[in-house]
Parts: structure tokens; sequence; C-alpha cells
């Protein structure tokens, strides 16, 4: 026996033990069928039968009757050896065994036992051998790899296969392999690798897959629903707690605001139906010493000053207890009439510099002042605003600017401080006003200077029935009057929080006819006329208290101020120009 015989002998040895035990077990039964011996010890080598993934033996699809023209019936005179080798298929007989139609295995019948198995195989069929009953030697594992390779063996990529081998033509053909799997060459195999697709960036590739939000949600599962379910519940659960919270906190709130007294701020009236009152800085508080820091060191320590000291309250001045009887006004109008536009509006009038404003808005809020609006003008002559501000009139302590607002047609007068205090009625605002020059014109003060009294009298008795020409604070004495009538018309004349005086130094017998005479052809009424043919009115006006005495002379303001009264002196008339 050959080396190459004995090597294969060892590789093959359960193979051939199993050939051997079959071969011997046909020589039993039939024993004498057709003269023919079989023996083990010839060079003759026997094919391994052909089995399925189940280990059952497939037979061959060719009969002994019904052999191929091209496969002979073995010749008895070849030499035989004692020992059978069993050779292993090679691998194109496998691939051709395992194309084969499985439909054929089945349908094939059985060879008959009489006749004994084929001993030699063609290159075109592979006879089977039969077996009793013991399966086949099992087949050893290998890494995934080499099965792998041995299961996707097709030389077409695996996504361009169309078809697919049925399953237990795939199962056969890992059965033969197995069997088969160290004489087969032990070759890498190279698979190619699918083309890779489009690079494509995220927001486009996001575009092809729907959200959360657009699933729909009969795709989900039941489980995911009442997750989102639950979470929903839970979030209501939250809303509806924060919103408790929230109610709570302003409940609480409002409970504190009502302990607290209200303070609400009225809104001031529109300008084009209020009675404008312009008040400058040193009109509205006592600003002496300040007064004398700009005059002596210069704007520049008078705003320092002023910046240093701007949490000082400012004490109150001429025009202070003037304003807060209007304020007390206007409350008694929005009593009556809640919606009511026609009400005096205060305006802070000054050429301060802005950085003063902080110092006057702390001193009037302090008072409990209503001015909302101010006018800082940093050193230029406020008198260009007051007809933008609708200015009815104008207050000030600078008796120039009073001279130029008189000029432009703006009831204007400059304010005086009474040389001591005096008690001042604050439910009712009390206005006093000289006659001529004042609420009347000029006209009569020309003829007594130039020609004396007795000629002045012969005048207006000659011309009692003629109306006098108005005066610059006339439109003023209109504006109370106005606001007056409002109260008459809510039968509120004895309570009236307005009341007029006319105090002045005419002769009622010889002059006074012509003056009631005139306001009552303005259609103006005055509470109280007091005629005084000459007496000082510093007396009479201490009984008044007025909050502002209006008048022309001088010497009638200092007469007042002696007794205490504010005074508010009109440069207008003839009597400017000899003084």
């Amino acid at each position: 026996m050959s080396q190459t015989s004995l090597k294969q002998k060892k590789k093959n040895e359960p193979g051939m033990r199993y050939s051997k035990e079959s071969l011997d077990a046909e020589k039993r039964k039939d024993p004498d069928k057709n003269g023919a011996r079989l023996s083990t010890q010839g060079s003759q080598e026997l094919p391994v039968p052909n089995t399925d993934s189940r280990g059952y033996i497939v037979r061959n699809q060719w009969s002994r009757t019904s052999r191929s023209p091209s496969t002979g019936a073995p010749s008895v005179d070849e030499p035989r050896s004692r020992n059978t080798v069993v050779k292993a298929p090679n691998s194109s007989a496998t691939s051709r065994t395992s194309s084969a139609s499985p439909s054929h295995h089945e349908t094939s019948p059985p060879p008959p036992s009489s006749e004994k198995p084929s001993l030699q195989q063609t290159p075109q069929t592979r006879p089977n051998t039969q077996l009793d009953s013991q399966p086949p030697t099992p087949p050893e594992h290998e890494p995934s790899s080499k099965r792998t390779s041995k299961m996707y063996g097709g030389s077409e990529p695996w996504s361009l296969r169309d078809t697919r081998e049925p399953r237990d033509l795939q199962l056969r053909d890992y059965a033969h392999s197995c069997d088969s799997r160290e004489l087969i060459p032990k070759t890498p195999r190279e698979y190619p690798r699918p083309s890779p697709t489009e690079w494509k960036p995220y927001v486009q590739r996001r575009l092809q897959y729907g959200t959360s939000v657009d699933m729909d949600q009969e795709c989900l599962s039941e489980i995911q629903q009442q997750q989102q379910q639950q979470q929903q519940q839970q979030l209501r659960r939250q809303q509806i707690e924060e919103d408790e919270i929230d109610e709570a906190y302003w409940a609480s709130v409002s409970m504190l605001y009502e302990k607290i007294p209200s303070c609400a701020r009225p809104r001031p009236p529109k300008p084009k139906h209020a009675i404008t009152i312009a008040v400058s800085s040193r009109a509205l508080f006592n600003m002496v010493d300040d007064r004398k820091i700009y005059e002596e060191e210069g704007l520049e320590k008078y705003m320092e000053y002023q910046l240093t000291n701007e949490n000082v309250i400012l004490t109150p001045g001429p025009a202070f207890r003037f304003v807060k009887a209007l304020q007390h006004v206007n409350a008694r109008l929005r009593d009556l009439y809640p919606e009511e536009q026609d009400l005096f509006d205060i305006v802070l009038m000054t050429n301060n510099h802005a950085q003063v404003g902080v110092r006057l808005i702390n001193s009037v809020n302090h008072y409990g002042l209503l001015i909302d609006r101010f006018c800082l003008t940093g050193g230029k002559s406020p008198i260009g605003y007051l007809k933008a501000y609708l200015t009815n009139l104008y207050l000030s302590a600078d008796s120039e600017k009073v001279q130029e607002a008189i000029k432009e047609g703006i009831a204007s007068a400059t304010m005086f401080a009474g040389a001591k205090d005096m008690a001042y009625c604050d439910t009712q605002l009390r206005v006093a006003f000289d006659g001529d020059a004042v609420l009347f014109s000029d006209e009569s003060e020309h003829i007594a200077k130039d020609h004396g009294l007795d000629k002045f009298f012969q005048h207006e008795t000659l011309f009692e029935n003629k109306p006098l020409a108005q005066g610059p604070l006339k439109s003023f004495l209109e504006d109370l009057g106005k606001l007056q009538k409002k109260f008459y018309a809510k039968d509120e004349r004895l309570l009236c929080p307005i009341r007029t005086y006319l105090v002045t130094a005419r002769s009622a017998a010889s002059s006074g006819a012509r003056v009631l005479k005139t306001l009552r052809r303005w259609g103006l009424e005055i509470d109280e006329a007091l005629f005084l043919a000459g007496a000082p009115k510093g007396p009479i006006l201490v009984k008044i208290r007025p909050h502002i005495f209006f008048d022309d002379q001088m010497f009638h303001i200092e007469s007042a101020q002696k007794f205490g009264t504010i005074t508010a002196h009109v440069p207008y008339g003839i009597a400017q120009k000899r003084n």
C-alpha cells in the first residue's frame, strides 16, 4: 500500500470504519448474489454516503437499472484491496450535487435490495451507500468566518442576488461542506462591499422622517399611549398647582393692598380743557438763600449746592398756599363731576438746570402737591414755553419775566410773601383783585394821573353805562366764574370752594356804578365788592385773608405785605411808567 493511501486512511479513519461495516452487512444479507465478492483488502475507494441536514441518508437519483449510459457497471476483475479507502468528494462534485432539484430525492424510488452497491463513482454522478441506522459522524465545529464563507460562496454581491436557494438545499450544502472541509483548500474570500449611500446633511435627512409629534397615534402601542396620557395628566396637574399658587399669591397681595390706605393719584386734565397755572420754583418754594449763592458764587457753585442738598426739602414760598387751594377746588369738582376736565393744572416753570429738578421733585412729593408737568430751561427764559403750555396765569418771583409774559398777552404777576404769618382758609380758594389796570384797563388811571380826581369822577359819571376795557387779569376771573357756575348748578352756592373779591380804591358813589355795570356786561359775578375810596387796603385784606391779592401799584402791595397778606404785583398800565 502506498504512503498516500496510508495518509488518507489515517485521515479518514472514521469514514473507513463506517464503509466496512456497511459492506459486511451487505455480504451477510446476499452472500451469493451476482457471484461477486467484495474484498476489503483491495485498493478500491468507496464514496462517503450523502446525507441531509438531519443526518438521514439521501438516496441517489439514479438506480442501477436506469444508469446513465456514461456510467458502466463495475467490473469484477478490477483489483481490490483488503482495506477500502474512502475518497472525499471534491468541491466540483459537491457543487453539482447541491444544485440538483430537491424534488428528485423525494420522487425517485429506492434501489432494489438485491443489487449490490456501486464500487466506482463517475465524475457525473455520486452514488449513495445505504446505511442501516447509524448516523454519520457529526462535523467538527469551525470558526464562524469559515462557516459563513461556505454558506455564502456565491460570486455575486449580496445586494445584487435576485434569488435565493431553498433552505433545505442550503442546509444540505452546509452538511456536505462540513464533511469535506479539510480537503478543500482554505483560501480567503473577498466580498464586494455595497456602494456607500450619498451623504446628506442632517437637516435634509430629518425631513424624511416624521417627528414624535407627527407620529400617528394608531401606530403607537398601548404602553406608549398610556405613557403619553400619564405625561399629559402630570403636566395638567402641574399647571393646576401653579395656577393655584398664583391665585393664592395674588389673593394675599390684594388683601395687603386693601389694608393700605388709598393713595390714588388723580390723572391730570387735558391741557385744552384745563386752567393752566404756571408757577416758578422761587414762587412755589422759598429759595432766597439759593439765589444768593447763584448771584455771589456763580452757576457752578449753585448747581453743586443743589446736588449736594437734593434730599433737603425746600420750605414753602409765596405761591404755596395758593397752589394748595387750587388742588382743593379740583378735589371738590371731581366729587361732583367724576369725569370733569375743566380743572386747574399746575405746571412748574423755571429756568433752573435739569439736575436741580431732583430736589424740586422731592419737595413737591413731600408736600403732596399734584404737579406732574415740569419745565426746566437750564438758564434760558421760560416765557417762550408759556403759550405752548396754554398758560392762563403765570406767577413768578422775577419781575422782568412777568413783564415779558404780559407783553406776550399772558396774565402774569410777581409774587411777594407776607411779612408775618397769617391763618388761611383750607376749604375755600379766596382771590382778591384790584380794579383798574388789573381787571379793567388803565383808561381811568390815565385821567386821574393827568387831570386829577375831580376830572376822574366827572369822566366816570359821564361814561357810567359804557363798559370799561378789559385788563390783564380779566381772563383769570372768567375762569374762576366758569368753575363757580358748576357748583351753582349742583346747588352749592353757599358751599362753593371759590370766592372772589374786588378790593378797589374807587368811591362807590362817584365811580362804583360803572365798575359793577362792566362786570354785569361781561357776564361775571363778583362775590364781594369793597370800595375803599382811597383808604389803605391792608387792614381789609387781613379780614379777608385771601390766598392771593392782585394789584398794579406797589404802595398797595407793600401795605398789604405788612399785615401778612400774600400779594401779586401786576406790572401793567400807566402807574408802571411813573414808578
